[in-house]
């Protein structure tokens, strides 16, 4: 029997934008601790996409970002018979937004010789446009469920 689920605390939206989406962001962009760095980073992105993309509002560049990058299926490993299969799989709501926020901000890091605030906006605004690594990273995602969709009888 599958053990009882984990009920979660709420989350409080951030102080500046009244977002829940923003202070989750907020958490992932979090590096040993540090929140009140991570906060200053993420309202200097959303100033630096508000400067860029000329719009008066920054949060819906950033909520086309996270929909852009979120992914519809995912393969996850499954052994059967002593051999693994990658079975694809729907993603949850939850977990598509935990995705998305991920290869955001992974995408930024990776990238170098800029702040850090400037290489996030820089990517929320190329994945807003359905470009940039996190957007690659979703299509990926997506051909390799693709890919395996004659495994889809194993699913679980």
């Amino acid at each position: 029997m599958r053990r009882k689920l984990k009920s979660k605390p709420p989350i409080t939206p951030d102080l500046q934008y009244d977002s829940e989406r923003v202070a989750k962001f907020i958490n992932y962009v979090m590096f040993s601790g540090k929140k009140a760095t991570a906060r200053a980073v993420v309202y200097k992105m959303l100033d630096e996409i508000k400067e860029k993309t000329k719009n008066e509002n920054p949060l819906e560049v950033f909520e086309a970002a996270l929909k852009n990058t979120g992914p519809t299926m995912e393969v996850r490993s499954r052994r059967v018979g002593g051999a693994n299969y990658q079975i694809p799989r729907e993603v949850r709501p939850e977990r598509r937004q935990q995705l998305s926020m991920k290869w955001i901000v992974d995408a930024a890091r990776g990238k170098k010789g800029k702040p850090m605030h400037e290489k996030l906006a820089e990517e929320v605004i190329l994945a807003s446009n359905n470009e940039g690594e996190a957007v690659k990273k979703r299509d990926t995602t997506h051909r390799m469920a693709e890919a395996n969709k004659a495994f889809a009888h194993f699913a679980w």
